[in-house]
């Protein structure tokens, strides 16, 4: 008679689920990372996927990739969708607090239950690929996919991890591309110019599958419009190609915020609020309701005034968010100069402050010099501190950086509590702290708001 008692590395529990996915090959916490067919390889993820019965073949997908603003466009894009009473998942990265934070079916994060269900199913296929094992975001994409799969999502909005071309992600074929605003990010993996790295996103164009683009640097638009021609991809420009405008104003009802206009042959947006704040939103929410009416436009069901409706409850954690409010405090995840540059203007145009103190820390494979001008332009007040992780930039390279670059006074902290201790003698009513640079850092922040653990306030 068989027995009956689980073996003992059977995946039972959730914390079972978590460190079988922790012991795989992580390279968001790696220190050190090559970016190559060797370290990023689509055929492991090919395999991976046949052994779970390729459920991304069985997926409506808008794959999007880009520098800047993929995860608020895709969540506008599956909040425009869900209010046209389609069921969608949403795959994204990274996440603030919660790993299950990444698979999401109509704004609902994945169970313990299923997610152990899951690896559970991953686990053994993984055992078989033990000479050329996949890496935690390969698996971790799987589940997504298998999980989208089985719970026969209408849509799933695909957000690409690092790069396009090599990411894990690129193994759909999606019903449209969307690509998001293109700046130098993670360059020691992607290349030192626009164009190297707009080449790496422009990865996930497919033959014969419609592309949409924002408005980019010329060369980045040179590089797009190459690759899209090479393979066969219609391209579109969002205020190129696409009729696209946006303003900015305020009202007593919406306070201040942009407006935007997008027209097609198929849709007409006219003047609407976006819901989430900053510029740069603006155009990230142009994009997805240019990648709406391109579905639409392919014979996809889709309700203009649902769509609005939709639109209108986007929330962005960790963009951009008020965690406290006294002291106020800001989180925004930026970790590249472009969206340091944006994250400034967008709290200037809609904030009302005296000062800001900005608390900053970011991982060593970023743009750290190029954030660090940036940040001059906007923060009167400077503390440094350590992000959680390997990769962290220590505060005292980061302090000496910054006068060197900025010529401005600064200080350090070993820790985020640490940095807000030293903030608080700094903070008069009226001020505003802002916490960025990292979402490790802005994870680390609302974790500990949230449990009101080692605050000074």
């Amino acid at each position: 008679m068989p027995s009956t008692k689980k073996r003992k590395d059977t995946i039972t529990t959730y914390k079972k689920a978590l460190s079988f996915l922790f012991s795989n090959t992580n390279y968001e916490s790696a220190k050190r990372l090559r970016y190559n067919e060797d370290t990023f390889n689509l055929d492991r993820m090919y395999q991976l996927l046949e052994g779970l019965g390729n459920p991304h073949e069985k997926l409506n997908a808008i794959h999007i990739a880009g520098t800047k603003g993929k995860g608020s466009t895709c969540m506008m894009l599956a909040e425009m969708l869900i209010s046209n009473g389609y069921k969608v998942g949403l795959y994204t990265s990274p996440h603030v607090l919660d790993l299950r934070e990444r698979i999401q079916i109509n704004n609902r994060i994945i169970s313990e239950a299923a997610m152990t269900r899951h690896v559970r199913k991953v686990a053994p296929v993984v055992k078989k690929m033990a000479d050329d094992p996949p890496t935690f975001f390969e698996i971790l994409t799987g589940i997504a996919f298998l999980h989208f799969a089985k719970e026969k999502v209408d849509f799933a909005v695909i957000e690409a991890g690092l790069g396009g071309r090599l990411d894990s992600t690129n193994v759909l074929q999606p019903e449209v591309v969307g690509i998001t605003s293109i700046s130098i990010d993670h360059q020691r993996l992607l290349g030192d110019s626009i164009s190297k790295i707009a080449k790496e996103k422009a990865g996930i164009f497919k033959q014969g599958v419609p592309a949409i683009s924002v408005m980019q640097d010329t060369d980045a638009m040179r590089v797009l419009r190459r690759e899209a021609n090479q393979i066969g991809a219609p391209l579109r420009f969002t205020g190129k190609d696409i009729d696209f405008s946006c303003r900015f104003e305020s009202s007593r009802t919406l306070g201040p915020h942009n407006r935007i206009c997008v027209t097609t042959s198929t849709s007409k947006f006219e003047h609407l609020p976006v819901p989430v704040l900053g510029a740069h939103q603006a155009i990230n929410c142009g994009l997805a309701l240019s990648l709406l009416d391109c579905l639409k436009a392919k014979g996809f069901k889709i309700n203009d005034e649902r769509a609005i409706n939709g639109l209108a409850k986007t929330t962005l954690p960790g963009r951009m968010e008020i965690i406290h409010t006294d002291p106020r405090v800001l989180i925004d995840g930026a970790h590249n100069a472009a969206s340091i540059r944006a994250l400034i203007q967008a709290t200037g145009q809609h904030i009302p402050y005296d000062s800001l103190i900005v608390i900053f820390g970011c991982c060593e494979d970023k743009d750290v010099q190029g954030m660090l001008r940036e940040l001059q332009y906007g923060a009167d007040k400077v503390i440094f501190t350590r992000v959680n992780s390997p990769r962290s930039v220590y505060p005292e390279d980061l302090a000496q950086l910054y006068t060197e670059i900025c010529g401005k006074m600064c200080q350090t902290a070993s820790t985020l509590p640490e940095a807000l201790e030293i903030a608080k003698p700094a903070f008069s009513p009226g001020d505003l702290i802002c916490i960025t640079g990292s979402f490790y850092l802005v994870g680390q922040a609302k974790d500990l708001f949230l449990k009101r653990e080692s605050l000074p306030f």
